[in-house]
């Protein structure tokens, strides 16, 4: 039987302020493949033999190939999803992120879950900037595999693209 899914939270862009300093959940567990690994390894060019080569990993610190660091950050947002929407936005950024550590390995064929706090919400020109303290754990071991703050802005309208303006009223005239 599936696990049931964390229930996810949706909020206008305007009440992202309310949910400062409160936890978003943890996300469901997903199974890190070999495949996930090899696909990033390609994508990014690190393609070092801890992560793509099973043999010789087996040998290595971790007895078998590990996630990248940058592959168990880049889940984040699939997790962030899973947990908030978010609307009335016109368009959404990863911004950045700050204090990122990757205290454990994600051996492949393991599973890990984000878990999402709201750490703080800030006003930027033409929007709002939301930094989130995320933790990645991953299934028995009770080191987190990643810890990060990963800063999201939430844009009102798309940066650099005029607005419309005020619509005509009768006659044409504004």
């Amino acid at each position: 039987m599936a696990e049931p899914g964390p229930e996810r939270r949706t909020v206008d862009v305007g009440e992202l302020a309310a949910l400062a300093g409160q936890s978003l959940g943890t996300s469901s567990w997903r199974e890190v493949t070999q495949a996930d690994v090899t696909g990033f390894a390609t994508a990014t060019g690190d393609d070092q033999w801890i992560h793509v080569d099973p043999q010789r990993a087996a040998a290595g610190p971790f007895g078998t190939t590990v996630a990248h660091g940058f592959l168990t950050l880049g889940m984040f947002t699939g997790m962030l999803y899973e947990l908030l929407e978010v609307t009335g936005a016109a368009l959404i950024l990863n911004y950045g992120v700050n204090k990122v550590r990757f205290p454990a390995p994600v051996p492949t064929g393991s599973r890990v879950r984000g878990h999402i706090d709201v750490a703080a919400v800030g006003e930027v020109p033409g929007g709002v900037q939301v930094t989130f303290r995320a933790s990645v754990e991953v299934e028995s071991n009770p080191k987190p595999a990643c810890a990060a703050e990963v800063l999201f802005r939430y844009y009102l309208e798309v940066p650099g693209r005029p607005s419309p303006g005020p619509k005509p009223g009768p006659g044409g005239t504004p």
